[in-house]
């Protein structure tokens, strides 16, 4: 599409009017294209409506702003230009080809990014937007899809400015901010973003506040009182002379805190010896109503604590059971549209809740009328339901022989979390028993509380938090135990008092749960984006995954250092909430989406007039971050002036560790390679011993008897491997301290200790990673060099694998992994002879005989390939230092 054909209608364009309806007679029994985003999708809706209908894919977004450049005016209220995306281009057309002679009916999803397809695929299909031709549905039945064609509205303006306004803050910061990371820290592929940055900030305060955070020793006095007839009370101090026990950090006016042994064991011994007395028995019923149905952040709230899912995960799962699932009576979708902050139920499906409550449960636990729930929150857009079943009637139970393990389980969520929204209240009821010395001024004041759970109530569908994670929103942890029944008045003889010693515990690290609820709390980011930030905060390296919290990297402390130093705006909560409500307001249709974009951009720009930009050391003029087929580099603005060019990240110097080269006897040393550190001779390339290098597990490899060492994955996964690079052995799981009874291998730990030898009786072959994954393991802990040194230590690790299976070893060509033709003489090696003497020998003679037209060994055809590499490289640096002033 040619540059600005997408071109955005000016502020003040009115939002066309909604329910314009065009029934089925609107095209005149004309045959209708619809346009969903996904091939699942359009599956889904083809089936329901089928002849006269042709359901295609946009395969999501289909235009963009445009890859390597701004795409944004900021001289004229922002005006964007937007391009038909490369890999977008055929689908288009297709598209095209498919729209002539028919009506077009836009039904991608419901919401601000769907409205913003369908603008872009109505214009580039030369439609007009105003007309109606965009049909939404909040689930995917026969019934809902059959409606929503036949009522067809134009697109509204409103909630594409909306998605246009987020798009172009995103730009302009991402456009700006990315470089300046990327030549602040030296490294490639920084990004900073407007939610995604205060996510972090979010992590990174919280890592600080726990390493601050100094532990505190208390204590506490626990009582066990006999009451007669083999009766006992577990109480625990609660008063002392009127004063409250304290037993969080530091001291508190007007309340007791122990926190000495001396002191704590002196009141225990005082507390021993006196006799007490029941002075209160309060009994009373405690009621605890159920959660309201799904939201979005909510859903992913309950899938991390529940589940073990994280946000990305949950939202994946979500939209296939949106997208449609073939049951017998057809395809469905099992849940409606996932993304959404209202807890609004339709009066229908309220109804049916009712119905199959009062089947499955009883009526003793359907209330008087339905429950209907409010937002608490200002501001939610109640475009859509909670997230919900389509049809309350299909179980979990029911429709499981049709869903994938993670479907199902998700589904179930969901269902549970439905009906339990429509049952009675849960009635615990609720004891606390104040016992007291007999004194004539009572010093010391013990309680013990309990509870019994009367009625289930919504915890019969919910249950009580026992699915993995604390209680949650809406959640109820198990009761407390029941207390003896206890008379007021009643003696009680103390039995045991003893100082208990116990210690302040941090504030906790964030989960996927606890981290999208603070950001919904803090306004920061809506439903549709909470997954992805937390998906790109890993992706870029600025946290990690440990168990299921996050933590934030050293290189995402030092990011969050920077911004919040030279861009305090940009990070901080308030701001960006506040900025959140004015694009709500933009799609309300309240505010013209070029000024919210200017209240954010103007003071921005103030902030980025301040930060000192990098120079060039040799004309002064500032450098800037470039890219080239080889990747980013720095250079001078002031080229073809100035030729000045610096590698963006800087090579780590070599680090010796200590130890002896065992082939050589020179020192080793660390080096950082293209897939991590390993440990190297310095004497390279004299000498070519290497190893991976890796956190030591102590235990020795049961092939070679070399150390097995603990190495992480790309995504901060744990697998373990020989440190000898010649030996294959891999494991995914850790080393145990046991043996095989049957063969002498280590136990790893699978269940209760597993056998991987493949020659044991006892082996299990699931053990034994595949041969795609020992290849990547392998790839990933392979220094530069070491395949050219060890003879291909991959196609070594493929046959091990295979022949460790039992199957024979392949062999050729593709065992020696050369699927691709070796390298062709160079046409332009008159111009990179000049240059030999800089080359290693052994690179040297297999590039010289590749310009011979020798026939080459796949080792010399790698050395010759990456002697190429750095001929032509040192070829371009000449010529610009040819023109160098």
């Amino acid at each position: 599409m040619p540059r600005g054909e997408a071109k955005r209608p000016g502020p003040g364009a009115k939002a066309p009017g909604k329910g314009l309806a065009a029934g089925p007679a609107a095209g005149g029994g004309q045959a209708a294209l619809v346009v969903v985003e996904s091939p699942a999708k359009a599956r889904s809706i083809q089936k329901m409506l089928g002849p006269g209908y042709e359901v295609r894919a946009s395969l999501g977004h289909v235009a963009d702003l445009p890859e390597r450049e701004l795409g944004v005016d900021a001289e004229r209220d922002f005006a964007p230009t937007y391009e038909v995306k490369k890999d977008k281009k055929p689908v288009v057309e297709a598209l095209r080809q498919a729209a002539k002679g028919k009506r077009l009916l836009i039904a991608t999803d419901p919401d601000r990014e769907g409205e913003a397809i369908g603008w872009h695929v109505a214009r580039l299909l030369g439609r007009d937007p105003g007309e109606p031709l965009r049909v939404e549905f909040h689930e995917i039945t026969p019934k809902v899809v059959r409606q929503a064609v036949e009522r067809p509205r134009p697109i509204d303006q409103n909630l594409v400015d909306a998605q246009q306004a987020r798009r172009v803050l995103d730009r302009l910061l991402g456009y700006n901010l990315s470089p300046l990371l990327s030549l602040e820290f030296r490294k490639r592929a920084l990004s900073a973003g407007r939610v995604q940055s205060v996510a972090l900030r979010l992590l990174v305060e919280r890592e600080e506040e726990i390493e601050a955070f100094q532990r505190e020793e208390y204590w506490t006095l626990e009582g066990v009182f006999a009451l007669g007839q083999d009766k006992a009370l577990a109480a625990s101090l609660h008063e002392v002379e009127g004063k409250r026990l304290w037993t969080g950090q530091g001291e508190k006016e007007g309340k007791l805190h122990l926190a000495h042994e001396a002191q704590a064991k002196a009141l225990a011994e005082e507390a021993r010896g006196r006799a007490y007395r029941v002075v209160q028995v309060e009994t009373k019923e405690r009621r605890k109503s159920p959660p309201p149905p799904f939201t979005t952040s909510t859903l992913q709230q309950a899938a991390s604590s529940r589940l073990g899912y994280t946000a990305a995960r949950t939202m994946r799962i979500a939209q296939r059971l949106y997208e449609g699932v073939d049951l017998p009576e057809g395809t469905v979708g099992l849940i409606t549209y996932m993304r959404t902050d209202s807890v609004r139920v339709s009066p229908e499906a309220l109804q049916a809740a009712r119905e199959v409550v009062q089947k499955l449960f009883g009526p003793e636990y359907l209330p008087e009328g339905p429950r209907v729930y409010r937002n608490r929150k200002e501001g939610v857009q109640d475009a859509h339901e909670a997230i919900r079943p389509t049809d309350v009637r299909r179980t979990p139970e029911g429709v499981r022989r049709y869903l994938s393990e993670e479907e199902y389980r998700l589904y179930d969520l969901i269902w549970r979390r439905f009906i339990a929204s429509q049952m009675r209240d849960a009635l615990y009821e609720q004891t606390v028993v104040l016992l007291q010395d007999e004194g004539a001024k009572p010093r010391f004041t013990f309680r013990a509380s309990g509870s019994v759970l009367r009625f289930e109530g919504y915890l019969k569908a919910w249950g009580r938090g026992d699915e993995g994670g604390g209680p949650q929103e809406g959640q109820e942890g198990e009761a407390e135990p029941p207390l003896p029944p206890v008379a007021e008045g009643a003696r009680a003889e103390p039995v045991e008092v003893r100082a208990q010693q116990r210690f302040t515990e941090p504030p906790p690290r964030y989960t996927d749960a606890t981290l999208v609820k603070t950001m919904e709390e803090l306004s920061i980011g809506r439903p549709s984006t909470y997954a992805p930030t937390l998906e790109t905060l890993e992706k870029r390296g600025y946290a990690v995954r440990k168990g299921r919290t996050l933590l934030p990297t050293p290189l995402g402390r030092q990011v969050t250092r920077y911004l919040k130093e030279r861009f305090p705006q940009v990070v901080a909560y308030e701001f960006t909430a506040r900025m959140e409500d004015r694009l709500d307001q933009v799609e309300e249709g309240k505010a013209p989406w070029p000024q919210v974009v200017w209240e954010f951009y103007e003071p921005f720009l103030g902030e980025l007039s301040q930060v000192p930009k990098k120079t060039c050391p040799r004309c002064g003029r500032p450098l800037e971050l470039k890219v080239s087929r080889y990747g980013q580099f720095l250079g001078c603005t002031g080229y073809p002036e100035c030729t000045y060019t610096e590698p963006l990240e800087r090579k780590k110097e070599a680090e010796p560790i200590g130890e002896a080269c065992p082939k050589c006897g020179k020192p080793l040393v660390r080096k950082e390679g293209r897939y991590g550190s390993f440990i190297a001779c310095s004497g390279y390339p004299e000498c070519d011993y290497t190893r991976d290098d890796g956190e030591p597990t102590g235990h020795a490899c049961p092939k070679c008897g070399g150390q097995v060492l603990k190495k992480r994955s790309r995504r901060g996964k744990p697998y373990y491997k020989c440190e000898n690079n010649a030996c294959d052995f891999l494991s995914f799981y850790p080393l145990l301290d046991r043996t095989c009874p049957s063969c002498g291998w280590p136990l790893v730990g699978k269940g209760e200790g597993a056998c991987m030898n493949p020659a044991c009786p006892a082996h299990d072959p699931k053990l034994i990673p595949s041969p795609k994954a020992s290849t990547r393991a392998a790839s990933r802990s392979e220094p530069p060099g070491a395949s050219a040194s060890k003879g291909g230590r991959r196609s070594r690790g493929r046959a091990a694998s295979a022949s460790s299976r039992g199957v024979p070893a392949p062999t050729g060509a593709k065992a020696r992994g050369q699927g691709a033709s070796p390298p062709k003489p160079p046409r332009d090696w008159e111009e990179l002879r000049p240059f030999l003497n800089e080359l290693a020998l052994e690179e040297r003679r297999a590039v010289e005989a590749l310009a011979l037209g020798e026939p080459l060994a796949p080792e010399g055809a790698r050395l010759a390939q990456r002697a190429l590499f750095k001929l032509r490289m040192r070829k371009g640096r000449a010529k610009k230092e040819a023109v160098a002033p």
